[in-house]
C-alpha cells in the first residue's frame, strides 16, 4: 500500500500549486490519464476531471451487444433486487467456491440511506490521487449494468463484464444447485465484482452495500473502515419502521476493531450505531465532532469548501457537485480516507493537499444534481425518498437561479411518493407526472391522483410516456418571455433518470 505524503502548506506563491489553476483545469474538463497496463497499480494525474459523462452506452460491436444483452437476460431471471431473503448463507457459498476473492485486498464498506453512490465516487477519487488501483461496486445503475462493477473510476469494459460473469457462472449454478433458492441477481453481481477485484488486481475495493447491512450481499468482507451515510426511512417494510429500527440493520457492517465513520444521524439511529461499535470495539469519528465542514460557498459550476478531517484542515477544496448534501458527503469520504490510512488514530498529520483538491476537482456523480442540457436547463437527480427530495430541492433552489422550475417525476411504486413530492412542492411551478418502462413504476395515473392531492389540479399534467412528459415539460419552460430563466428538474427514481439521460442524449 503507499503510503501518503505529509501535508504540505498550501503557498500561493507557487503557480503550479494554485487553487485557481487546479478550477481552471476543472472546467477544462480535459484530463490527463495515464494508466500502466502491466502493473497491479494506476498511476492517475490528475490535471482536472475525468471525462464528463462516465456512463457508458451500448456497445458499439454487435456480438459484444449480443453476448452483453444474453448475459443481462440471464441475470434479469433471477430475483430481482427487491426480492429478498435475509441471510447471506448463499453468497458465502459463492465465496467459498471461488476461494474467498473478497479477502484478497482490504475494502471500506458503505451504509447509509441516502448519499452512498456519491461519497463512494469520492472516496475512490481521493484513493486512486494517492496512485492506490480501486475497485468500486455501487448499485443501482443509471444507464448500463456495467456501471455497478469499476475499476480505478471507470466502469469495466462490456467484453470484461461478459468475461467475468463466465468466469463465475459455473460456481454460480454449483450454489444454485445445493441451496433451498438460487443466487439472486444483486448476490451474482456481488461475486462478479469480488472475483473481478481479485482478478485486477485492485489495492483496495470501495463497497456499497444494496440494502441494510446486516444480511446485505455484500457484508461477506471484513471491512477496517464502516461509512454510514445519513440514514431516514426507505425500505421499511424491509429495515425497520424507524431510523433506530433501520440503524439496527444497517450497524451490521460494523466489524470487530473497525474504525466507524458516521454522518450527522437522527439521535435515534446514532444511539444505535455507537452501541455497535462499543459491541465490537471499533473507533468512532462523528461528523459535527471529530470531522466535518467547516465552510462552503457556492462557486461557478460547484462549491468551494474547506474541510475538517482527522488529520487536521483542508482549505480550498473546488467539488463540482451542487448541494450541502455533497459538501458533507466530502467531509465523509475525506474522514473514511483518512482512517484507511491511519490518520487520526495512529499518525497525526493530514494528507497531500493538492491530491485531496485534485481529487476531489475530478469529482462527477451522475444523476445527482447533474445538468443534462441548456436553453432551457435540464437537471437530473435520482432522489426517491422524502430525505433525498428534501436534499435536492434545497440543492437546486440554491445553485440556480430558476425563475420557475418544471418538474418531471416518475416514481416506483413502493416509494413514500406522498412524502417526495411534498419537499418538491415548494420549488415545483408546475409537475408533470409519468413512468419509466420498468415492473416498478408507480402508474402515472396513479401518481397524478396523489399529485393532485400535493399540488393542486391546475399545476399537474399527466404524460405516461416519459419522452412526451420531457417534451412537455421543456415546452412549459419556454412558454413565455418572462420565463426566461425557466428549468426542467427530472426526478423520482434512479430508473427515471437514466431512461431521461438516455432520451436526452447522454447514453
Amino acid at each position: 500500500m503507499s503510503e501518503p505524503r505529509p501535508s504540505d502548506r498550501h503557498d500561493a506563491s507557487e503557480p503550479d500549486d494554485t487553487f485557481e489553476e487546479i478550477v481552471g483545469e476543472e472546467t477544462q474538463r480535459d484530463p490527463d490519464l495515464a494508466v500502466i497496463e502491466a502493473g497491479s497499480r494506476t498511476l492517475r494525474t490528475y490535471g482536472g476531471a475525468p471525462q464528463a459523462d462516465v456512463v457508458p452506452a451500448r456497445p458499439a460491436d454487435p456480438e459484444t451487444d449480443r453476448a452483453l444483452r444474453a448475459v443481462e437476460q440471464e441475470l434479469a431471471g433471477r430475483w430481482g433486487e427487491t426480492k429478498l431473503e435475509p441471510s447471506v448463507t448463499r453468497i458465502a457459498a459463492l465465496m467459498d467456491v471461488l476461494g474467498e476473492p473478497q479477502r484478497a485486498y482490504p475494502s471500506i464498506h458503505i451504509t447509509g440511506t441516502n448519499g452512498k453512490t456519491s461519497t463512494a465516487r469520492m472516496i475512490e477519487a481521493l484513493l486512486n490521487a494517492f496512485e492506490l488501483r480501486t475497485g468500486r461496486y455501487t448499485s443501482p445503475h443509471v444507464q448500463s449494468i456495467t456501471e455497478r462493477i469499476s475499476l480505478d473510476g471507470a466502469p469495466i469494459p462490456p467484453e470484461r463484464f461478459i468475461e467475468t460473469y463466465g468466469d463465475v457462472k459455473p460456481y454460480v449454478e454449483m450454489v444454485d444447485a445445493q441451496q433451498p433458492y438460487r443466487l439472486s441477481f444483486f448476490e451474482v453481481l456481488t461475486g462478479m465484482a469480488y472475483a473481478a477485484f481479485a482478478d485486477a488486481p485492485v489495492d483496495v475495493a470501495v463497497v456499497e452495500v444494496g440494502m441494510g447491512g446486516t444480511w446485505d450481499a455484500t457484508n461477506v468482507i471484513d471491512s477496517t473502515v464502516a461509512v454510514v451515510t445519513p440514514i431516514s426511512l426507505d425500505h421499511t417494510d424491509r429495515l425497520g419502521a424507524t431510523p433506530a429500527e433501520i440503524a439496527g440493520e444497517k450497524s451490521g457492517i460494523i466489524k470487530q476493531g473497525a474504525t466507524v465513520i458516521l454522518a450527522q444521524q437522527p439521535v435515534d439511529a446514532a444511539q444505535v450505531m455507537l452501541k455497535k461499535a462499543v459491541e465490537v470495539d471499533a473507533t468512532v469519528a462523528r461528523e459535527g465532532m471529530e470531522f466535518g465542514v467547516t465552510s462552503r460557498e457556492v462557486a461557478v459550476g460547484g462549491q468551494l469548501l474547506t474541510l475538517r478531517g482527522l488529520g487536521g484542515e483542508y482549505e480550498e477544496i473546488f467539488l463540482p457537485l451542487y448541494g450541502a448534501h455533497q459538501a458533507h458527503n466530502a467531509a465523509v469520504a475525506l474522514a473514511a480516507v483518512e482512517a484507511f490510512f491511519g490518520i487520526g488514530a495512529e499518525q497525526a498529520r493530514s494528507l497531500d493537499i493538492d491530491a485531496i483538491r485534485k481529487a476531489f476537482a475530478s469529482v462527477v456523480s451522475p444523476g445527482r444534481l447533474e445538468v443534462v442540457r441548456s436553453s432551457p436547463t435540464v437537471v437530473l437527480d435520482a432522489a426517491h425518498n422524502p430525505a433525498g427530495a428534501r436534499a435536492a430541492a434545497d440543492g437546486i433552489s440554491e445553485a440556480f437561479g430558476f425563475s420557475r422550475l418544471i418538474g418531471v417525476v416518475g416514481t416506483s411504486g413502493d416509494k413514500d411518493v406522498r412524502g417526495l413530492l411534498e419537499a418538491f412542492e415548494p420549488i415545483f411551478a408546475e409537475v408533470v407526472v409519468t413512468q419509466n418502462s420498468t415492473d416498478r413504476a408507480l402508474d402515472a395515473d396513479e401518481l397524478a391522483a396523489i399529485a393532485v392531492e400535493v399540488f393542486g389540479d391546475d399545476r399537474v399534467q399527466v404524460e405516461p410516456r416519459l419522452d412526451d412528459a420531457l417534451e412537455a415539460a421543456i415546452t412549459l419552460a419556454e412558454e413565455e418571455d418572462e420565463y426566461a430563466g425557466a428549468g426542467v428538474l427530472v426526478t423520482g427514481s434512479v430508473i427515471t433518470v437514466g431512461e431521461a439521460r438516455l432520451l436526452l442524449g447522454r447514453g
